[in-house]
């Protein structure tokens, strides 16, 4: 995360926060949501720290170059940053942070899918699980209806923030607002004009093969994944 040049004057830790590098898929939660203990009901058991990160979310000034120097206010920060995006995905279900969003949605905050076929058509960001630190934020492409790595990788924006359900709630909310072009095209492979035997497109296609259905990660899958970041963890070690 880039500090250095994300120090802003006044406006409090949230504005602060969700003005920082590769933060742009965030918006800024209202006071009043984070205050009300409705909106917090079963997060203070996942954090050690819990009073003091919302204490420092809440707070009206930012953090500066001694904070950032500080371990133990660093210990808070983290527990920050994931206490205000798991509230960040409670926040944008609401009609005012659905509101929020289809804003960044339309001016295109969010990026383009990279599908060829889809024209650029307007993504959203989408979390592969409710858990933290389990994976990255992805973006959802309404019209080819696929999940993409985002062409800014944002590497702290934990995926969590959003959730696995927040495209399908935007969708459902302005469905008569927000028209999708339907996805008629399909790229079929080819070689020097021909259609290749079993592949896409030819009539000796493979329709026996299965195709797993995801919209979030299994717990087999999430085994799978901590195992490779354990991995990596140790070579990124090793190679220090």
């Amino acid at each position: 995360m880039s500090r250095e040049s994300s120090i802003s004057e006044g406006g409090g830790w949230v504005q602060w926060f969700c003005a920082m590098e590769d933060h742009q898929f965030l918006c800024e939660v209202d006071d009043e949501f984070i205050r009300d203990n409705f909106n917090l009901y079963g997060l203070k058991s996942k954090f050690n720290f819990y009073n003091e990160a919302l204490d420092l979310i809440l707070s009206s000034e930012t953090p500066d170059d001694e904070d950032l120097e500080d371990e133990r206010f660093l210990e808070v920060y983290q527990e920050a940053t994931d206490l205000y995006g798991l509230i960040h995905a409670r926040f944008i279900i609401t009609a005012k942070g659905l509101s929020m969003m289809k804003e960044k949605y339309l001016g295109g905050k969010f990026g383009a899918c990279p599908r060829v076929l889809c024209e650029r058509q307007n993504v959203l960001p989408v979390g592969m699980s409710e858990e933290l630190r389990t994976s990255r934020v992805k973006v959802f492409c309404p019209r080819c209806e696929e999940v993409y790595i985002p062409k800014k990788k944002c590497p702290d924006v934990d995926g969590a923030y959003f959730g696995c359900s927040f495209p399908s709630i935007f969708l459902m909310n302005f469905i008569q607002e927000i028209q999708i072009p339907a996805n008629n095209q399909t790229y079929v492979p080819r070689v020097f004009g021909f259609r290749i035997y079993k592949k896409k497109g030819s009539r000796y296609q493979d329709t026996q093969q299965k195709v797993a259905e995801i919209t979030h990660y299994s717990e087999e899958q999430l085994k799978k994944l901590r195992g490779k970041n354990d991995q990596q963890a140790k070579e990124d070690y090793v190679q220090k």
